[in-house]
């Protein structure tokens, strides 16, 4: 390979597009700044939130697979461009979530992408994995960040009393058209409103030897799931709660598939394999 090829200009970038699956609960998507000092390197000093640290975890997934890829490519800036997101205490599990990673300005443009994901995933075993990296288009970061996709999720939830198993299976399979006030919980951030999503239980078991129960269940892009079953008082209805006619609660939830906007299995996209395909 010539010297020119090797040395970047300032404006390349290259983007690789592959999915991951997270596979513990204290892991947000991108860097998770602290909202009151933003991060920022004087007024992170002395910030009671953060202790000073700038950021509210230790990592995330885009700085696993940056921080990697940078070594590879020999840069330091990165953009990570998700299909949607979940929440940092949300298991990203099934297939994994579509993501870009985008490099600017790299040093080294002939990467073996199959080592760098064999090597983000040595780093990361048990806490993170990539699946299928490979080159794309700049195309694909619109296609990503802007496709809706539906969504299938499997809860733990706590019931208050005992749930009738008969009156539960006789909403299953069933499409609901359900209402949501913005919640609590992202309403700095979010405009507050109603919003009509669907969403489609397709089972509940008890868990074995725990009082708990596993509920599956597939949503419509933008539906809030844990509000979807404990139904914030009212602010979700129907809820999972007030169909079975019990207060209850999601411990813990894990997204179990990335659906296409309909709440079908996508068809999987061919991967480009080819260098260059990804040089922007």
């Amino acid at each position: 390979m010539s010297e020119s090829f090797q040395n970047s200009v300032p404006s390349t970038k290259v983007f690789l597009e592959g999915r991951y699956r997270k596979l513990c609960r204290d892991l947000p998507q991108t860097v998770f700044f602290c909202p009151t000092c933003k991060g920022h390197p004087r007024r992170r000093r002395g910030c009671e939130q953060c202790k000073g640290f700038g950021k509210l975890t230790r990592d995330s997934v885009q700085e696993l697979v940056g921080w990697v890829a940078g070594a590879f490519f020999k840069t330091r800036k990165n953009k990570f461009h998700g299909a949607g997101r979940e929440d940092v205490d949300v298991r990203m599990l099934g297939e994994g979530r579509p993501f870009v990673l985008e490099m600017i300005a790299p040093k080294i443009l002939d990467v073996d992408l199959a080592a760098l994901e064999a090597e983000v995933n040595r780093r990361n075993e048990g806490r993170l994995e990539l699946r299928g990296l490979h080159w794309t288009e700049k195309e694909r970061v619109r296609v990503i960040k802007e496709t809706p996709h539906a969504k299938e999720y499997e809860a733990r939830v706590q019931a208050d009393a005992p749930i009738d198993l008969e009156k539960a299976q006789s909403f299953l399979g069933t499409r609901l058209a359900v209402v949501q006030q913005t919640p609590q919980r992202v309403a700095h951030r979010r405009a507050d409103k109603a919003r009509e999503r669907w969403i489609e239980f397709i089972s509940i078991e008890p868990i074995p030897d725990s009082p708990d129960w596993r509920v599956r269940m597939r949503t419509e892009h933008g539906t809030y799931v844990k509000e979807a079953i404990h139904g914030e008082n009212g602010q979700t209805r129907p809820s999972f709660s007030e169909l079975v006619g019990v207060p209850c609660r999601c411990v813990e939830l894990d997204v179990t598939a990335i659906l296409d906007v309909e709440g079908k299995e996508e068809e999987k996209r061919p991967e480009t394999r080819s260098f260059g395909s990804g040089v922007g």
